[in-house]
């Protein structure tokens, strides 16, 4: 695969992540998304997909590059649910009910 077919990892001016912008055009993802949540199914059937596709790649990979990818898959995860947290603190109700 050429660079010009590949899908970017970073947007280019800032540097910053847009796999979320991947991830939001995964029709698999907008699947499990439109009822609002998410079941023990649609659970197991993403991570199908994550294994079948690290069984795919990781045969592939050098031991030095396989180092770098487990580290930034890790890295990404931490990243991901860092994020997350941090969204669910800044949309929790600013005052608690007193009723």
């Amino acid at each position: 695969m050429s660079a010009k077919t590949r899908t970017p990892w970073l947007d280019a001016p800032s540097e910053s992540p847009v796999i979320d912008e991947h991830v939001a055009r995964l029709s698999t993802f907008i699947d499990a998304l439109a009822d609002g949540k998410v079941t023990a199914q649609e659970l197991v059937e993403q991570e199908a997909r994550v294994v079948e596709l690290m069984k795919k790649v990781e045969p592939e990979l050098s031991d030095s590059l396989h180092s770098d990818v487990t580290r930034l898959l890790c890295e990404l995860t931490a990243f991901n649910i860092m994020k997350t947290m941090q969204g669910m603190k800044e949309s929790a109700p600013k005052t608690r009910f007193r009723g």
